[in-house]
């Protein structure tokens, strides 16, 4: 059914659009903005007042635990997590079991993924097995689908492999995305090396192996000219590195995640495992550089690194529970609470990081709501508040630091290609 959206603040930096308007869906794209429109024949209507009428929100960095893991997640509650959290299209990550290595599994989780609750769009493994011995066949994947080559939780040691893997990335026109980390540094350190880690007595993770393995990365980007996207930045220093290489026309694009702009190391007082991730929690400095990365553009997306676990494999020693938190379902309103209301980015620049960006890096279909395009909408209340309640998740998992926090801005519903999710 067609779908009119009446009296929403349509928000749409793609095409520097803010007002107060009526928007109509007909046959799943845009036909018309304007205030007042008057349309004949069925159609559905929402009343937007009050709300923000948006590009939907894409999350580039989620972990679907498909194949291998689908007592975790699974490609039906990993998308469902997704439009509860106010996204209508999610990339996920490469590190499942086995790995997104080979066209045939790129294909298996896009045909699992026909109707389900939001787009997935998929990022392929960078060598066979995540082994980094073997290059995967790059050509194969981008003709399966793949938006993108990846290493992430397996970041590629050896130089001179990366370097040949950026550059068929290159010849591919795709880009290569990195968890930047050298992990001879990092050993067996459980969460940020510094004060906190000493008085709990836990094994830290150097700041430096993020640090070094972002400048070895950006070095290889601008030696290749492959188009470098730097994952789940965490660190004052890598923000100043990526900062500075803008600067010199390194091809590199930068994502954060809300848990490195609202919370520190100090969450892990407790032992609490849920606190453990990777790259870890780090110190209240390393926040605020985060947070003044995210105001000047030194990085340019909002992405979750939702990584779900199942409850056992949490309820162990922090020591030996697994990285990782969830992040679709809260993100949304960390980022309003923590980042919009106190005047640190506007609602545009947020659904600039949230949509229009992680649009262009994998050069998808979303991120603006321009006259024509497929109608993948976001639908949020600003100024709702709500407290965090994982037992009402959409996910399978429940590893969320959050829990009980109140939050201000709801996603109120999600549209993909016309139909109301």
């Amino acid at each position: 059914m067609n779908l009119l959206l009446t009296n929403g603040r349509i928000i749409d930096p793609a095409n520097n659009r803010d007002e107060v308007a009526d928007l109509y869906i007909e046959d799943g794209v845009v036909r018309q903005i304007a205030g007042g429109i008057s349309v004949d024949g069925d159609m559905r209507r929402i009343d937007c007042a009050g709300k923000v009428v948006c590009p939907g929100l894409i999350d580039i960095h989620v972990h679907l635990r498909v194949p291998g893991q689908e007592y975790k997640e699974d490609v039906a509650s990993g998308t469902a997590a997704a439009a509860a959290g106010g996204f209508t299209a999610i990339a996920c990550q490469p590190n499942t079991t086995p790995p997104i290595d080979r066209a045939g599994i790129v294909r298996q989780i896009a045909e699992k993924a026909e109707g389900a609750s939001a787009r997935v769009h998929i990022i392929g493994a960078v060598s066979i097995g995540l082994e980094h011995n073997e290059l995967s066949e790059m050509a194969d994947l981008k003709d399966a689908g793949v938006v993108g080559i990846g290493d992430d939780a397996f970041p590629v040691h050896n130089s001179g492999f990366l370097r040949r893997a950026m550059e068929y990335c290159h010849m591919l026109d795709l880009p290569y995305v990195a968890h930047c980390e050298d992990k001879d540094l990092t050993g067996e350190g459980v969460m940020n090396e510094g004060y906190v880690s000493t008085v709990l007595g836990l094994s830290g993770i150097t700041r430096w192996a993020e640090n070094v393995g972002t400048v070895r990365n950006i070095m290889l980007a601008m030696a290749t000219g492959c188009h470098l996207h730097i994952m789940h930045v965490s660190t004052k220093e890598s923000v100043e590195i990526i900062r500075q290489a803008k600067r010199y026309g390194a091809p590199i694009t930068a994502e954060t995640c809300p848990q490195y702009a609202v919370s520190t190391d100090e969450d892990c007082r407790d032992y609490d495992t849920h606190a453990k991730m990777s790259p870890p929690l780090r110190t209240a400095a390393d926040r605020e550089a985060i947070i003044e990365g995210l105001a000047d553009g030194a990085l340019d997306i909002i992405a979750t690194d939702h990584a779900p676990h199942a409850p056992h494999e949490k309820e162990r020693e922090f020591a030996t529970a697994p990285f990782g938190m969830l992040g679709l379902e809260t993100s949304l309103g960390l980022v309003v609470t923590h980042l919009v209301k106190p005047g640190i980015l506007s609602l545009s620049q947020m659904i600039d990081k949230m949509s229009v960006q992680p649009a262009r890096l994998f050069k998808t279909q979303g991120g603006s709501l321009g006259i024509g395009c497929a109608a993948d909408v976001t639908i949020f209340d600003p100024d709702a508040s709500w407290t965090v309640d994982p037992s009402n998740f959409k996910s399978k998992s429940r590893n969320t630091i959050y829990r009980g926090i109140e939050l201000t801005g709801k996603p109120v519903a999600t549209i993909v290609g016309g139909n109301v999710i």
